[in-house]
């Protein structure tokens, strides 16, 4: 990330679509709605998190299947979007939409204190990795690691000042 400004990712670049300047775009959001909106400006940055660039105005905006189709001004020709294919779209975070009390953004996870419903603690979390059935955490034992599905039946609470998850594991996981 630059400094002195943070920026959350919203979407990643695809590819150009079509000879006329739009291109499409995999939203990292779930409101791609609001967050693609006509007259939007989003900073372009690479995997580092590092501006590469000033920002862009979405000029048109459409869903695709399950993508997203955008047209920025200034942009009228799809080699001019060559230059963007390996980045990524995002907004200051001062503009992001507040998470609601049993949300968490993916890269605060880390660290996250994780424990039975009945107050045991079972880890921290060490990481979390994006799985085709969705995401899994990883959860560091006294012991050994487990690797978790994060879904509504197994992380029951999310407590964000707290940094703590309180789980209900699958018969056998913590076992051994």
């Amino acid at each position: 990330m630059t400094e002195g400004a943070r920026h959350m990712v919203v979407g990643r670049f695809r590819r150009p679509h079509g000879l006329k300047g739009e291109c499409t775009i995999f939203p990292l959001t779930d409101d791609p709605e609001r967050v693609f909106r006509v007259g939007r400006e989003l900073q372009v940055v690479d995997l580092a998190g590092e501006a590469t660039g000033g920002a862009l105005t979405i000029e048109r905006s459409r869903p695709y299947h399950r993508e997203w189709l955008l047209k920025f001004a200034g942009l009228d020709h799809r080699d001019g979007l060559e230059a963007f294919r390996s980045g990524f779209l995002a907004v200051p975070a001062s503009e992001a939409t507040p998470l609601a009390d049993d949300e968490v953004y993916l890269h605060e996870l880390d660290g996250f204190a994780v424990r039975l419903e009945d107050g045991t603690p079972v880890g921290l979390v060490s990481g979390h990795y994006e799985m085709p059935n969705g995401l899994v955490i990883e959860v560091q034992g006294p012991k050994r690691e487990f690797l978790l599905p994060y879904r509504k039946e197994f992380v029951r609470q999310v407590d964000r000042a707290a940094r703590r998850l309180v789980i209900a594991p699958p018969d056998g996981l913590l076992d051994g």
